[in-house]
């Protein structure tokens, strides 16, 4: 009878939302987008020193890890929520972005404005090299190539002297003054409304899309590719679309991660990253836009400001997790499709 009870409650909001018309929504979304732009001010307040974590302030969490969480989830959800793919190897894309700022912003005279398409296109090149041969494999076969992919990355910058090796590159350019804002590492509001911007095209990119044919086309993979193929989609070449799509959001999010921390190096792009990525889109409720940036908040910002209690941070984190994950399988805000589905099963044991 709970379950019933929370599927009723979440009802109602989605025929509140259902019921408004599109000037009462655009007005309900702008001031959505006027709270997260204002979250930075947050940290000047009383209560900043609550929301601050052990070693970083409230502003620069808010850059990294949550909001470069939060992007990332977004474009794996492309992946892993539209179209059905077990990406393990999504940190692979964000490197990409990362050494391409690295390398390009200390070698030649671009600055990051002009660095970013190319970040973007070399990471979606990634995308379509790895997707070709091996987005015809499915399930955890994919899994563990995607996982190789984004190891070979890693190691093969690991082993690159002309890229740093082990050592990585430092002293990577700030991006320059624009319209009146300075970006260096005395001030990270302006880093976080460069993310939420790309978060906010993101958003867009991704709405869009999943109405018009391609939307159509990775809900059917999603649902059964062997039937979507008979029935006439180019399941390959969709597929392709949604890895390229979140390899070009990966490279995004690297190439201004790179911009914001002055230096790169193999160790900030490990296996683990992907995974936490990963759980950002599972917790959240994969497939759903703002269950993924709901998830991908609080899994970048927990651990951050449980980091007084040293190792045990990490026990707390799984538990937290675990207890979650027990109560919501489906994750915090589930797929509407995926939710009513729940809702029939639920009232089916009731009766």
């Amino acid at each position: 009878m709970s379950k019933i009870r929370d599927f009723n409650l979440r009802d109602k909001g989605a025929h509140l939302w259902a019921g408004w018309n599109r000037p009462q929504r655009t007005i309900f979304a702008l001031c959505a987008i006027l709270v997260a732009g204002l979250l930075p001010f947050a940290g000047n307040y009383s209560f900043s020193n609550f929301l601050n974590t052990p070693i970083s302030s409230f502003q620069d969490v808010l850059v990294y890890p949550v909001g470069m969480f939060v992007l990332m989830a977004l474009g794996l959800n492309i992946v892993v929520g539209k179209s059905g793919m077990l990406d393990l190897g999504y940190v692979a894309f964000f490197a990409i972005g990362a050494y391409t700022m690295a390398v390009l912003g200390k070698h030649t005279h671009l600055n990051t404005w002009e660095i970013l398409p190319i970040g973007i296109a070399f990471a979606m090149i990634a995308g379509v090299l790895l997707g070709i041969p091996t987005l015809r494999l499915r399930g955890d076969y994919l899994a563990i190539v995607t996982m190789g992919f984004g190891e070979i990355v890693r190691i093969t910058a690991l082993n690159t002297q002309n890229v740093g090796g082990p050592n990585g590159i430092a002293n990577v350019p700030n991006p320059p003054r624009t319209f009146g804002i300075d970006f260096n590492i005395m001030t990270p509001n302006s880093f976080y409304w460069l993310v939420l911007a790309l978060i906010l095209l993101t958003i867009w990119m991704i709405r869009r899309l999943t109405v018009r044919r391609p939307g159509r086309a990775w809900e059917a993979i999603r649902q059964d590719e062997d039937a979507a193929e008979l029935m006439g989609v180019p399941t390959l070449k969709y597929k392709i679309w949604s890895f390229v799509l979140g390899a070009g959001v990966g490279g995004a999010a690297g190439v201004v991660y790179a911009s914001k921390t002055l230096y790169v190096s193999p160790e900030a792009f490990t296996f683990n990253i992907s995974v936490l990525i990963l759980s950002c889109v599972v917790f959240g409720g994969i497939g759903n836009i703002w269950g993924v940036v709901l998830g991908g908040v609080f899994l970048a910002y927990l651990p951050e400001r449980i980091r007084f209690i040293s190792n045990a941070r990490q026990l707390v984190f799984g538990l937290t997790l675990v207890i979650i994950m027990n109560f919501r399988p489906d994750g915090i805000l589930p797929r509407k499709k995926r939710e009513k589905a729940l809702k029939s099963a639920a009232e089916t044991g009731v009766k």
